[in-house]
């Protein structure tokens, strides 16, 4: 049986910035996975214009409000998704790794460049 989608019932920015965290954590340019089974994304984008890259996809500005938001990181972290430390840095937990949120494709989009 698959995983149930959104269990925790995060709101739709939530969902959006643990999709950005998780496509962070695929990518050793990105991230580090430490002894305890979290995933440290030592690199953030910084988006810039109508777009950005994350990893080899492409995601919208609008779509990444939540990485510059405490409150976001916040609620992320009290629900185990994230250990964070705004806005130095974040850590993804095995659970926030794993969490199916439902809207991956709808965030991510493939780069063509």
């Amino acid at each position: 049986m698959p995983p149930k989608t959104n269990p925790l019932k995060l709101n739709p920015l939530q969902l959006k910035t643990l999709v950005l965290f998780q496509e962070l954590a695929r990518h050793p340019e990105s991230s580090t996975r430490t002894e305890g089974g979290d995933v440290f994304l030592s690199q953030l984008p910084h988006p810039h214009g109508d777009h950005f890259h994350v990893g080899h996809k492409v995601a919208l500005s609008k779509d990444a409000t939540g990485l510059a938001n405490p409150a976001v990181w916040a609620a992320l972290e009290r629900k185990g998704l994230i250990k964070g430390s705004f806005p130095m840095g974040v850590s993804l937990t095995p659970a926030g790794v794993d969490y199916e949120t439902g809207i991956t494709h709808q965030v991510l989009h493939g780069s063509d460049h």
